[in-house]
């Protein structure tokens, strides 16, 4: 869980500054969205290496998702009674990681079916052009709604998640933990505001 965490937190990283190339026009944007399906030629061919991503993603989500069934199945075993008094140390991000995990997993689907294939995009989707297709979806209050939510509960789980992770792999300590901790809430922040930032930008006119 912990290994596949990380395999997407730093797509998360990549993704986001993708996506704040919005900001350089429509242009610069739609010219990033092309190179992404031309990267690695003439070595690989057209959409290849960007498919080989999607595939090491799909890959990770899975088995993240799996893993959280699995620890979630092996807390329950163990614990089959609850405690009388609850933790009151747990933060609300680590409180919130299974409706967050959901929400995200939701959220992946629809993302994918609003700005990859079109299917349920708001107006006229147009292949290849995702500077218009992103501003078309948060010209939308629901478009902008679902986004905004889910990237509040992705910095949510980012906030726990990776700190967690940290500990997993064995690279916490008595001495590191405050450090991870804050790296953990500065990721976190900085996820969350860089992705927010786009579709705020459309509903102030910003970007348009």
């Amino acid at each position: 869980m912990a290994v596949t965490g990380l395999i997407m937190l730093g797509y998360l990283v990549a993704h986001m500054a993708g996506n704040l190339k919005i900001f350089f026009g429509p242009g610069d944007f739609n010219g990033y969205a092309h190179w992404l399906r031309t990267m690695g030629e003439p070595v690989l061919h057209y959409e290849w290496a960007l498919w080989i991503v999607r595939f090491v993603l799909l890959a990770a989500v899975i088995l993240h998702a799996v893993s959280a069934a699995q620890l979630s199945r092996r807390d329950i075993k163990a614990r089959p009674v609850k405690y009388v008094h609850k933790r009151p140390r747990a933060s609300y991000a680590t409180r919130t990681m299974r409706w967050g995990g959901i929400i995200l997993a939701l959220f992946i689907v629809w993302h994918i079916l609003d700005l990859t294939t079109g299917t349920v995009h708001a107006g006229d989707f147009q292949h290849g052009q995702a500077y218009q297709n992103v501003v078309g979806t948060f010209s939308t209050w629901y478009g902008n709604t679902i986004y905004i939510v889910a990237m509040v509960a992705l910095g949510l789980h980012i906030q726990h998640g990776f700190w967690s992770a940290a500990q997993t792999l064995g690279a916490g300590s008595r001495n590191r933990d405050r450090l991870l901790k804050t790296v953990a809430n500065v990721l976190a922040l900085v996820l969350t505001l860089g992705f927010i930032a786009v579709p705020v930008a459309v509903m102030t006119g910003l970007v348009s």
